[in-house]
């Protein structure tokens, strides 16, 4: 098929970048320079097929075949190149890389789009660095306001304007940009799947429903520091015992009200082998297919929280993204008889969506089941099916 050469090629080129030789995950954060590298090469991309590049107030990238404007608004397709710590391959550059193969294969059919195609490579997707998930998607719909982004700071005390300036981007122009959305028409996203759904049903492709409700949250904790070895453990004031009761309680509130909960990240000060902590900083994660369910967890980790002196604040939370319906059945007519599957991760489609723009997703097939980690996968064969299905889409909204 003539998209083949087109994504292996591509997928050849992007799999070095940020790979750590010694786990085989990825290390791509935002505005860092391996970011960088992944700009560029998107930017090479854009111009290679004479594709013109633009830039929003947040720094996401769009290369547009055609013109579009508030009167001729593009569909726009693609994903992000950022990753989690020590991530799969396959979480957003998937995306990236079927967008630009199923345009190519579009040039070689000879298709001549009616409407403009934009290919777009959202910035910060993963929140890795600075704890907001989409904050590029975020920032230019409103979601995430231009002042809290900028006081974000990173694990070395880097700001995020500070990481933006130094990256060559204004930290001052951040902001909303209705300019942009007036340009996209739809978006539809293409993502390897983050579970086994497809695996179960043995197909290579399935059509999204919805994205679940999810949010993430900081829990600080304080205590006393000490002397390891010379305080009683009952002078002690240790906030790791209410960091490891809150791991428990937040499991057990999850199996009982339906909902996942994680508290993957955490922080000890002063981290020292020797010494009882004086500060615990964690992070929880925590979505579902019910809302009330999620915050009914939430609630009672809170609870637990200032039970023991601390505090715990919402940083970021998305209502229950149903997608486009019309958009979503024109996809399930041209792909027929694929499946239809809702997710529990969180996407930049699912932001558009927010916002009021007309989205879809597409999920190819994981083998491993696994996400945000290197044992996540996708077949060449199935991602050659996501290319193909991606590009019989496009044409139909764009023909």
């Amino acid at each position: 098929m003539t998209d083949q050469p087109s994504f292996d090629r591509m997928w050849d080129e992007l799999t070095p970048i940020g790979r750590s030789a010694a786990t085989g995950g990825y290390q791509r954060f935002a505005w860092t320079r391996t970011d960088h590298d992944l700009r560029e090469w998107f930017a090479a991309q854009a111009a290679d097929r004479g594709l013109s590049l633009t830039l929003d107030r947040a720094g996401n990238q769009w290369a547009w075949w055609g013109e579009p404007s508030s009167h001729q608004r593009g569909l726009v397709i693609g994903s992000h190149l950022d990753s989690v710590p020590d991530g799969g391959a396959f979480d957003g550059p998937l995306g990236v890389v079927s967008a630009f193969a199923a345009v190519d294969a579009l040039r070689q059919q000879g298709f001549q789009p009616r409407r403009p195609i934009g290919v777009v490579n959202f910035g910060d997707e993963e929140g890795a660095r600075f704890g907001i998930a989409c904050a590029g998607s975020r920032l230019i719909t409103g979601a995430l306001p231009a002042d809290r982004a900028r006081a974000l700071s990173d694990a070395e005390g880097t700001s995020m304007a500070a990481a933006m300036r130094a990256s060559g981007l204004d930290p001052d122009g951040v902001g909303p940009d209705s300019e942009t959305l007036d340009r996209i028409g739809c978006f539809v996203e293409l993502h390897v799947e983050q579970g086994r759904g497809l695996v179960e049903l043995d197909r290579p492709v399935a059509v999204g429903s919805q994205i679940w409700p999810h949010g993430r949250w900081r829990i600080e904790l304080p205590g006393e520091a000490n002397h390891a070895g010379t305080t009683r453990l009952a002078d002690r004031r240790d906030p790791t015992l209410a960091y490891a009761r809150l791991i428990l309680a937040a499991r057990e509130a999850a199996e009982r009200r339906d909902s996942v909960a994680t508290m993957g990240k955490v922080s000890v000060f002063p981290n020292g082998v020797n010494a009882i902590p004086s500060h615990v900083t964690a992070w929880l994660d925590a979505r579902g297919p019910d809302a009330e369910q999620v915050l009914a967890v939430v609630a009672e980790l809170d609870a637990l929280a200032s039970g023991a002196g601390g505090s715990l604040l919402q940083e970021s939370w998305t209502e229950a993204t149903g997608f486009d319906r019309d958009l979503s059945d024109r996809i399930s007519a041209v792909l027929a008889g694929a499946p239809v599957l809702g997710t529990g991760a969180g996407h930049d489609a699912g932001i558009l969506a927010n916002a009021g723009v007309a989205t879809a997703m597409l999920f190819v097939r994981n083998p491993t089941g696994i996400s945000h980690s290197p044992a996540e996968h996708a077949e060449l064969e199935d991602c050659h099916a996501g290319v193909r299905a991606l590009t019989s889409v496009v044409a139909e909204l764009a023909g």
